[in-house]
Order: structure tokens, then C-alpha cells, then sequence
């Protein structure tokens, strides 16, 4: 932080600038004229630049005038909030969790793994969607207390980290309603000539996809790919083709995006994983989480 100028000159150039003058300022600040005038000349010659410029009998601000007023309004404004934030700290201690979630998994499914420190006193949950790799990084620099991602994490002697096998679920195939009913006809060969949605490459789940598409010898109508699962739902609830999804959220995938359930994808499962450090989920509340569910 620079010590090159005072924040009590910011602060009574922040309330002439707010005011709209030094005289009304002097007078919210209950200080003469002059006082405040120094103030804020002291400010300017510390920063370099004159802030206030004479315009008719008044003055107004420069441009860099202007620019130093909205960096104020920042500062004050938090400062401002900091009595309530030490106040709430003392009073109701924040239990943090950072999770950092693969973007390929489920969003619904996510919040399924997470629903074991739902309704914990005092949590502050801070969810991190990104790459597999990037959020490995970042557990390993301990901006992440853990990951959940579709597979575990691969061995590196350099990153002292533990894979727990939270679940697994197996795939089914949703559409919105006249989509899924051309696909239940026939069904797989059906996904050869109904538009299909798919997950990326990057997601563990499409190898599987692709090789039960080898065994049913169905070549599908992919019309998207997507990285992200919240996207793919998106344009899945929008009509614009099927799509696999864990079963294990099939009623909710059935109230928040209005589709219906197609048929089941024969011997494909998706897995999930929880990634932490190897002392870190030893933590209670990770450890809420870390009950494979049954």
C-alpha cells in the first residue's frame, strides 16, 4: 500500500467532491473554509496533479480530478462496511470451504455431493468451476480446500494429494418431450438421425460415450459439444437436441429443465471424484462430504 499521500487528505477532497465544493464540505465537516482548502491542496501536491480547477466563481474537477473521486468512492465505501464486517466476525465465526468443480460435471450433481455441509452453522461455501488441470494447481497452492471432478487426480509425486471415490451414477438419454419421443423409436439407432448434445473431449465421460456408440454401432447426429454441463442443459432444455445425463439427478433434471427421460445408456456410468490434500480432508466438514454415498 503507498504511504505517499495521507487518507485524511483523500477524505476531505472525497467530501468536496461530493459535495460539490469546499465551502459545503467545510460545513459538513464542521471546519473552516481554509482548513479544508489546505487539505486538499496538501493532497494534490502529494499526487502530483491538481484535482480542482477554477470554472467561473466556482470550482470543479479535473479529469484527473474525476478519476481520483471514484478511486475515493471505492475506498470510503469499504471503509465504511468494516465496523459491520469486524462486528459480524466477533459475533458469528465463518466456517470457509473453497471448492473447485471440474466444468464438465454436473451442476445438478455437484450440488448433490455438496449436500452433506448444506446447513452447517456459520459456513461460507465458495465454488470454483475451471479445467482439471488449473484446479489441481490451485489445491496444490491451497487456494482450493478440494476439487470434484470425473476422475482422480493422476500421480505426481511433486503434489501430495488423496483421491476419493465419491460416486458413481449410471447414464440415461433426456430430451424435451417431442424430441424424446422421435428418439424413444428405435432407440439407440434413433440418436443417428435426432440431433444429439454431447460433453467435450476433455470430459472423462465422452470416452465411454463414444465406445458404447461403437457397440450399439450408432453413428450420432452431434449437433454441439460442450465444455461446460450448465451450457449443455441450457441448449438441451431450448430444444435443440438429446442428451446423456447422470441418473441419480433425474428428477431434477426433469423439474428444472422440462424434459423426459429417453431410455437408459446401457452400461455407461459417470464417476466422481473428490480431490483434497492429504492433512486437509482430514477436516470434519470434508469429511461430511467424503461419505460415499450409497
Amino acid at each position: 500500500m503507498s504511504l505517499d499521500f495521507s487518507y485524511r487528505h483523500l477524505y476531505y477532497f472525497w467530501v468536496v467532491g461530493k459535495e460539490g465544493g469546499i465551502s459545503r464540505a467545510a460545513e459538513r465537516l464542521g471546519m473552516a473554509v481554509q482548513t479544508v482548502s489546505t487539505q486538499v491542496r496538501e493532497l494534490e501536491r502529494s499526487l502530483g496533479v491538481e484535482l480542482l480547477k477554477p470554472s467561473g466563481r466556482t470550482l470543479v474537477l479535473t479529469e484527473a480530478g474525476v478519476a481520483a473521486l471514484q478511486q475515493a468512492d471505492l475506498i470510503f465505501q469499504l471503509g465504511e462496511q468494516l465496523p459491520a464486517r469486524v462486528r459480524d466476525a466477533v459475533s458469528a465465526p465463518v466456517l470457509r470451504l473453497s471448492i473447485g468443480t471440474s466444468d464438465g460435471l454436473s451442476k445438478l450433481m455437484v450440488h448433490r455431493l455438496l449436500q452433506p455441509v448444506m446447513g452447517v452453522p456459520g459456513l461460507r461455501l465458495s465454488c470454483h468451476e475451471g479445467e482439471f488441470d488449473d484446479l489441481l494447481a490451485d489445491l496444490a497452492l491451497h487456494r482450493l480446500d478440494l476439487v470434484l471432478a470425473d476422475r482422480p487426480a493422476p500421480g505426481n509425486p511433486n503434489i501430495r494429494v488423496y483421491s476419493h471415490a465419491l460416486a458413481s451414477s449410471a447414464l440415461a438419454w433426456y430430451g424435451m418431450p417431442s424430441l424424446a419421443a422421435e428418439a424413444r423409436v428405435d432407440f439407440p439407432h434413433s440418436l443417428a438421425r435426432v440431433p444429439v448434445l454431447l460433453p467435450s473431449t476433455h470430459s472423462a465421460v465422452r470416452t465411454r460415450l463414444d465406445l458404447w456408440f461403437e457397440r450399439e454401432g450408432v453413428k450420432p447426429c452431434i449437433v454441439g459439444e460442450f465444455e461446460d454441463s450448465a451450457l449443455l442443459n441450457t441448449f438441451a432444455a431450448g430444444g435443440m437436441g438429446v442428451f446423456p445425463a447422470p441418473e441419480r439427478v433425474h428428477e431434477a433434471l426433469i423439474h428444472s429443465l422440462g424434459v423426459e427421460r429417453i431410455a437408459s445408456c446401457h452400461a455407461v456410468e459417470e464417476c466422481f471424484f473428490a480431490i483434497g490434500n492429504e492433512k486437509k480432508v482430514q477436516h470434519p466438514l470434508l469429511q461430511r462430504i467424503l461419505q460415499k454415498e450409497r
